[in-house]
């Protein structure tokens, strides 16, 4: 059975979101990526148009950069994190970095054909040996190694064929997202589509109905029985990744929804939108619980740390915010 969220009226509760650190200019243009890295509070990192990703510790009412990195030749479209410390950034130049966030090493470099990298992830565990990379053109995710001087393809997974009279870019896959056992890949494409993959045997698993605009972030719950997914058309849905329904269909945001994020127990989701707003919800209640205005601009990215103690977000007006979240 379909329930539809609420965000109308904030609802009263101790969930929370206070405002921590705001770091205006945080990069010389939009910023576009976020991700944690490390145990505990560990490492924020961000990633921007300006070609750099920095990674920082909370100062006072704002940021310290700890170290920034460079490399990449276009814009940073995504981060991905790992416990062991390593990092992997994905952008417009075709190449995915994957480093040391302890010795700023780099472990290896990942080329792709043009327009077939988007965002990543890490598989579950502590020393993650491969990344999915949503595909992009190829209508797909993709498989690499990340061993040293790795870099390799290993396995990719397609979506159906697209019927002759829609257009060729409706498959284009712009998310991807491991299930917490590693055994799951989902991804969402920019015709709605959202699909599930076995990772072991790379079969498509099945897919999901309910959005017909771009799927451009999605995350399962810490249990991995649901899949949260933002989409173009300002909803965030909820399916039972094991029985194919949809399940719940949040509303509130006023435009895209960007970004998606569960907290570490899986109480608590974050989504992030370009209406500029981050929205907390109560997983339980399926209520909105707060909306945060602190970004002039779009929010792309959105993230829990891993003790699940702080939020942060990243904005097309160059900043990044921290907030306490109890």
């Amino acid at each position: 059975r379909l329930i539809r969220g609420r965000c109308a009226s904030e609802s009263s509760t101790t969930m929370k979101l206070s405002p921590l650190a705001h770091q205006a200019n945080a990069h010389d243009d939009a910023v576009w990526s976020v991700a944690w890295s490390g145990a505990g509070e560990g490492l924020l990192l961000t990633g921007s148009v300006d070609e750099s990703v920095k990674a920082w510790r909370a100062a006072g009412d704002g940021l310290e950069m700890a170290h920034a990195y460079t490399g990449h030749t276009l814009g940073v479209v995504a981060l991905a994190a790992a416990p062991n410390g390593l990092v992997a950034s994905s952008a417009l130049d075709s190449l995915i970095r994957v480093w040391s966030v302890d010795t700023h090493e780099t472990r290896c470099v990942i080329e792709t054909p043009p327009a077939e990298n988007w965002q990543i992830a890490f598989a579950p565990g502590d020393e993650p040996a491969h990344l999915a990379v949503a595909g992009g053109v190829s209508g797909g995710v993709k498989l690499y190694s990340i061993d040293q001087d790795g870099g390799e393809q290993v396995s990719a997974m397609s979506l159906p064929e697209i019927a002759a009279d829609k257009a060729k870019n409706s498959r284009f896959v712009q998310s991807v997202t491991y299930s917490p056992d590693g055994r799951r890949l989902a991804c969402g494409a920019m015709d709605g589509t959202v699909a599930l993959f076995d990772v072991d045997t790379g079969k498509l698993l099945h897919t999901l109905a309910g959005h017909a605009m771009p799927v451009r972030s999605l995350c399962f719950s810490a249990d991995g029985k649901t899949l949260y997914t933002g989409c173009d058309d300002g909803h965030i849905h909820a399916y039972d990744a094991e029985h194919r329904s949809l399940t719940d269909a949040l509303p509130g945001h006023k435009s895209w929804v960007l970004g998606v994020a569960v907290s570490p127990d899986g109480g608590a989701l974050c989504s992030c939108s370009s209406d500029a707003t981050v929205k907390l919800w109560d997983v339980g209640q399926r209520s909105c619980m707060q909306t945060m205005s602190d970004q002039a601009e779009a929010v792309w990215g959105v993230c829990f740390a891993p003790g699940g103690g702080k939020v942060a977000s990243v904005s097309d007006d160059k900043s990044v915010n921290l907030y306490d979240f109890v």
